[in-house]
Protein backbone atom coordinates (compact mmCIF):
# COMPACT_ATOMS: atom_id res chain seq x y z
CA UNK A 1 0.00 0.00 0.00
CA UNK A 2 1.55 3.45 -0.71
CA UNK A 3 1.64 5.81 2.00
CA UNK A 4 0.70 9.45 1.88
CA UNK A 5 4.53 10.67 3.14
CA UNK A 6 7.59 9.46 1.76
CA UNK A 7 10.38 11.74 3.54
CA UNK A 8 13.90 10.42 3.56
CA UNK A 9 12.31 7.27 1.94
CA UNK A 10 13.91 6.62 -1.07
CA UNK A 11 13.23 4.74 -4.56
CA UNK A 12 16.10 3.20 -6.62
CA UNK A 13 15.99 3.41 -10.24
CA UNK A 14 18.39 1.72 -12.46
CA UNK A 15 18.76 2.96 -16.20
CA UNK A 16 17.04 6.51 -15.05
CA UNK A 17 18.34 9.03 -17.36
CA UNK A 18 15.67 8.20 -20.33
CA UNK A 19 13.02 6.10 -21.66
CA UNK A 20 11.06 3.76 -19.44
CA UNK A 21 13.31 4.15 -16.60
CA UNK A 22 13.20 7.82 -16.73
CA UNK A 23 9.68 8.35 -16.46
CA UNK A 24 9.87 5.49 -13.31
CA UNK A 25 11.81 8.30 -11.76
CA UNK A 26 9.15 10.44 -12.47
CA UNK A 27 5.83 8.67 -11.29
CA UNK A 28 7.83 7.56 -7.69
CA UNK A 29 9.20 11.58 -7.39
CA UNK A 30 5.36 12.37 -7.88
CA UNK A 31 4.44 9.90 -4.88
CA UNK A 32 7.17 12.16 -2.91
CA UNK A 33 9.77 9.83 -3.06
CA UNK A 34 13.85 10.43 -2.90
CA UNK A 35 15.50 8.97 -5.20
CA UNK A 36 18.75 7.72 -6.32
CA UNK A 37 19.40 7.52 -10.09
CA UNK A 38 21.68 5.20 -11.70
CA UNK A 39 22.92 4.96 -15.69
CA UNK A 40 26.17 4.58 -17.15
CA UNK A 41 26.13 8.38 -18.76
CA UNK A 42 27.46 10.82 -16.26
CA UNK A 43 25.89 13.95 -18.32
CA UNK A 44 22.47 12.99 -18.89
CA UNK A 45 22.17 11.37 -15.27
CA UNK A 46 22.66 14.58 -13.81
CA UNK A 47 20.38 16.20 -15.79
CA UNK A 48 17.50 14.17 -15.74
CA UNK A 49 18.31 14.31 -11.52
CA UNK A 50 18.00 17.76 -11.67
CA UNK A 51 15.06 17.89 -14.08
CA UNK A 52 12.76 15.84 -11.83
CA UNK A 53 14.44 17.30 -8.29
CA UNK A 54 13.35 21.02 -10.16
CA UNK A 55 9.89 19.48 -10.67
CA UNK A 56 8.77 17.45 -7.76
CA UNK A 57 10.74 19.14 -5.09
CA UNK A 58 12.50 16.03 -4.20
CA UNK A 59 16.39 14.53 -3.61
CA UNK A 60 17.60 13.10 -6.60
CA UNK A 61 20.90 11.49 -6.10
CA UNK A 62 22.70 10.58 -9.33
CA UNK A 63 25.24 7.70 -9.79
CA UNK A 64 27.34 6.76 -13.11
CA UNK A 65 27.85 3.84 -12.80
CA UNK A 66 28.40 0.40 -15.62
CA UNK A 67 25.66 -1.78 -14.51
CA UNK A 68 27.11 -4.61 -16.62
CA UNK A 69 30.63 -4.96 -14.61
CA UNK A 70 30.86 -7.92 -11.79
CA UNK A 71 31.14 -5.21 -8.88
CA UNK A 72 28.20 -3.33 -9.84
CA UNK A 73 25.33 -4.36 -7.60
CA UNK A 74 27.54 -3.93 -4.24
CA UNK A 75 29.14 -0.73 -5.49
CA UNK A 76 25.55 0.48 -5.65
CA UNK A 77 24.50 -1.49 -2.56
CA UNK A 78 27.31 0.33 -0.63
CA UNK A 79 25.92 4.08 -1.99
CA UNK A 80 22.41 3.18 -0.72
CA UNK A 81 23.68 1.69 2.62
CA UNK A 82 22.80 4.53 4.71
CA UNK A 83 19.62 5.06 2.63
CA UNK A 84 15.90 3.87 3.88
CA UNK A 85 15.24 2.40 0.58
CA UNK A 86 11.66 1.20 -0.01
CA UNK A 87 11.74 0.64 -3.94
CA UNK A 88 13.70 -0.85 -6.36
CA UNK A 89 13.37 -0.63 -10.21
CA UNK A 90 16.25 -2.50 -11.97
CA UNK A 91 15.21 -1.14 -15.64
CA UNK A 92 18.53 -0.94 -17.19
CA UNK A 93 18.68 -3.16 -20.25
CA UNK A 94 19.48 -3.65 -23.95
CA UNK A 95 18.63 -4.46 -27.27
CA UNK A 96 19.83 -5.88 -30.08
CA UNK A 97 18.43 -7.01 -33.68
CA UNK A 98 20.99 -9.23 -34.88
CA UNK A 99 22.28 -13.06 -34.88
CA UNK A 100 24.30 -14.52 -32.10
CA UNK A 101 26.77 -15.31 -34.61
CA UNK A 102 27.40 -11.86 -35.45
CA UNK A 103 27.54 -10.73 -31.86
CA UNK A 104 31.54 -10.33 -30.23
CA UNK A 105 32.11 -11.96 -26.59
CA UNK A 106 32.00 -8.76 -25.26
CA UNK A 107 28.62 -7.69 -25.54
CA UNK A 108 27.30 -11.34 -24.78
CA UNK A 109 28.98 -10.82 -21.38
CA UNK A 110 27.53 -7.15 -21.26
CA UNK A 111 24.06 -8.63 -22.14
CA UNK A 112 24.81 -11.51 -19.45
CA UNK A 113 26.10 -9.03 -17.16
CA UNK A 114 23.28 -6.44 -16.98
CA UNK A 115 20.13 -8.32 -17.44
CA UNK A 116 21.03 -11.56 -15.30
CA UNK A 117 24.07 -11.32 -13.05
CA UNK A 118 23.62 -7.49 -11.67
CA UNK A 119 19.11 -7.68 -11.28
CA UNK A 120 19.60 -10.60 -9.90
CA UNK A 121 22.35 -9.31 -7.34
CA UNK A 122 20.69 -6.39 -6.60
CA UNK A 123 17.49 -8.05 -6.32
CA UNK A 124 18.79 -10.22 -3.54
CA UNK A 125 21.07 -7.35 -1.71
CA UNK A 126 17.98 -5.43 -1.50
CA UNK A 127 15.12 -7.52 -0.64
CA UNK A 128 17.42 -8.71 2.55
CA UNK A 129 17.19 -5.22 3.44
CA UNK A 130 13.60 -4.62 2.89
CA UNK A 131 13.06 -7.72 4.86
CA UNK A 132 15.05 -5.64 7.55
CA UNK A 133 13.46 -2.65 7.38
CA UNK A 134 9.66 -4.56 7.68
CA UNK A 135 9.05 -4.66 3.83
CA UNK A 136 9.92 -3.13 0.63
CA UNK A 137 9.29 -3.41 -3.40
CA UNK A 138 10.86 -4.93 -6.50
CA UNK A 139 10.04 -4.34 -9.82
CA UNK A 140 12.45 -5.92 -12.39
CA UNK A 141 11.73 -5.48 -15.91
CA UNK A 142 11.45 -8.37 -18.03
CA UNK A 143 9.77 -8.55 -21.96
CA UNK A 144 6.98 -10.34 -23.33
CA UNK A 145 9.88 -11.77 -25.42
CA UNK A 146 10.74 -13.60 -22.05
CA UNK A 147 8.17 -15.99 -23.19
CA UNK A 148 8.91 -16.69 -26.51
CA UNK A 149 11.86 -17.96 -29.06
CA UNK A 150 12.64 -15.63 -32.21
CA UNK A 151 15.77 -15.02 -33.99
CA UNK A 152 17.33 -12.01 -33.66
CA UNK A 153 16.77 -11.81 -30.22
CA UNK A 154 18.15 -14.75 -28.81
CA UNK A 155 20.34 -13.46 -26.04
CA UNK A 156 17.43 -10.59 -25.24
CA UNK A 157 14.68 -12.83 -25.19
CA UNK A 158 17.13 -16.10 -22.87
CA UNK A 159 18.16 -12.66 -20.29
CA UNK A 160 14.47 -11.58 -20.03
CA UNK A 161 12.88 -15.14 -19.35
CA UNK A 162 15.43 -15.43 -16.48
CA UNK A 163 14.42 -12.67 -15.09
CA UNK A 164 10.42 -13.11 -15.51
CA UNK A 165 11.60 -16.87 -13.71
CA UNK A 166 13.95 -15.37 -11.29
CA UNK A 167 11.71 -12.92 -10.05
CA UNK A 168 8.62 -14.80 -9.65
CA UNK A 169 10.54 -17.10 -7.73
CA UNK A 170 11.46 -14.61 -5.48
CA UNK A 171 7.64 -13.57 -4.95
CA UNK A 172 7.37 -16.75 -3.14
CA UNK A 173 10.25 -16.54 -1.16
CA UNK A 174 9.76 -13.12 0.14
CA UNK A 175 6.25 -12.65 0.23
CA UNK A 176 5.94 -13.97 3.91
CA UNK A 177 8.63 -10.95 4.79
CA UNK A 178 6.23 -8.17 3.41
CA UNK A 179 8.95 -7.60 0.20
CA UNK A 180 6.93 -7.64 -3.29
CA UNK A 181 9.22 -8.88 -6.32
CA UNK A 182 7.15 -8.12 -9.01
CA UNK A 183 8.36 -8.92 -12.72
CA UNK A 184 6.88 -6.79 -15.50
CA UNK A 185 6.59 -8.14 -18.61
CA UNK A 186 5.57 -5.22 -21.50
CA UNK A 187 5.13 -5.98 -25.17
CA UNK A 188 6.48 -3.20 -27.66
CA UNK A 189 6.62 0.00 -25.74
CA UNK A 190 7.55 3.81 -27.45
CA UNK A 191 11.04 4.17 -26.89
CA UNK A 192 14.21 4.33 -28.88
CA UNK A 193 15.70 1.02 -27.38
CA UNK A 194 14.52 -1.05 -30.01
CA UNK A 195 15.80 0.99 -32.98
CA UNK A 196 12.17 1.21 -33.99
CA UNK A 197 11.93 4.69 -36.27
CA UNK A 198 9.56 7.85 -34.81
CA UNK A 199 6.93 7.08 -37.67
CA UNK A 200 6.12 3.24 -37.16
CA UNK A 201 6.35 4.30 -32.69
CA UNK A 202 3.40 6.45 -33.30
CA UNK A 203 1.78 4.04 -35.99
CA UNK A 204 1.97 1.26 -33.55
CA UNK A 205 0.37 3.49 -30.77
CA UNK A 206 -2.18 4.36 -33.18
CA UNK A 207 -2.86 0.97 -33.82
CA UNK A 208 -2.82 0.02 -30.00
CA UNK A 209 0.11 -2.37 -30.36
CA UNK A 210 2.84 -0.12 -28.86
CA UNK A 211 1.99 1.41 -25.31
CA UNK A 212 3.56 4.80 -24.43
CA UNK A 213 6.09 4.49 -21.50
CA UNK A 214 4.20 7.17 -19.34
CA UNK A 215 0.88 5.16 -18.87
CA UNK A 216 2.82 1.57 -18.53
CA UNK A 217 5.05 3.02 -15.92
CA UNK A 218 1.66 4.44 -13.94
CA UNK A 219 -0.18 0.87 -14.63
CA UNK A 220 3.16 -0.90 -13.16
CA UNK A 221 3.67 0.98 -10.32
CA UNK A 222 0.05 0.44 -9.13
CA UNK A 223 0.40 -3.51 -9.19
CA UNK A 224 3.67 -3.18 -7.67
CA UNK A 225 2.28 -1.64 -4.56
CA UNK A 226 -0.92 -3.85 -4.55
CA UNK A 227 1.18 -6.82 -4.44
CA UNK A 228 1.31 -8.32 -7.69
CA UNK A 229 3.61 -11.40 -8.44
CA UNK A 230 3.86 -10.59 -12.28
CA UNK A 231 2.01 -7.94 -14.77
CA UNK A 232 1.50 -7.99 -18.50
CA UNK A 233 0.83 -4.73 -19.48
CA UNK A 234 -2.34 -4.38 -22.12
CA UNK A 235 -3.30 -7.79 -21.81
CA UNK A 236 -6.28 -7.32 -24.49
CA UNK A 237 -3.39 -7.02 -27.19
CA UNK A 238 -0.09 -8.79 -25.57
CA UNK A 239 -1.82 -12.03 -24.08
CA UNK A 240 -2.70 -12.70 -27.30
CA UNK A 241 0.22 -11.92 -29.53
CA UNK A 242 2.42 -14.36 -26.58
CA UNK A 243 0.03 -17.28 -27.50
CA UNK A 244 0.38 -16.52 -31.47
CA UNK A 245 4.04 -16.21 -31.12
CA UNK A 246 4.15 -19.33 -29.67
CA UNK A 247 1.89 -21.20 -32.16
CA UNK A 248 3.70 -19.40 -35.49
CA UNK A 249 5.23 -22.55 -37.50
CA UNK A 250 9.05 -22.20 -38.58
CA UNK A 251 8.38 -20.91 -41.79
CA UNK A 252 6.54 -18.39 -40.18
CA UNK A 253 8.90 -17.36 -38.20
CA UNK A 254 11.56 -16.93 -40.24
CA UNK A 255 9.69 -15.16 -42.80
CA UNK A 256 8.70 -12.08 -39.71
CA UNK A 257 12.39 -12.25 -39.25
CA UNK A 258 13.51 -11.07 -42.40
CA UNK A 259 11.22 -8.74 -42.68
CA UNK A 260 11.42 -7.06 -39.04
CA UNK A 261 15.45 -7.06 -39.75
CA UNK A 262 14.58 -4.14 -42.19
CA UNK A 263 13.20 -2.17 -39.81
CA UNK A 264 16.31 -2.04 -37.36
CA UNK A 265 19.50 0.14 -37.12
Amino acid sequence: MEKESKKNIYAVVTGACSGIGYQFSRALASRHYALVMVSNRDKEIHEAAAKVAADFGVETLPLCLDLSQSDAAQTLADFCARLDVEVLINNAGVFSFRDVEARSMPFMELIIGLHVATLSKLTVLFADRMKQRGGGYILNSSSLAGYCAFPGIALYAGTKGYVRLFSESLWYEYRPHKVTVMSLCPGAVATDLYGLPTFYQNLGVRLGIICRPQKMVEKALKRLFRGRRVYIPYPVVNLPMKWMMEALPSCLVRFIYRKVKRFQK
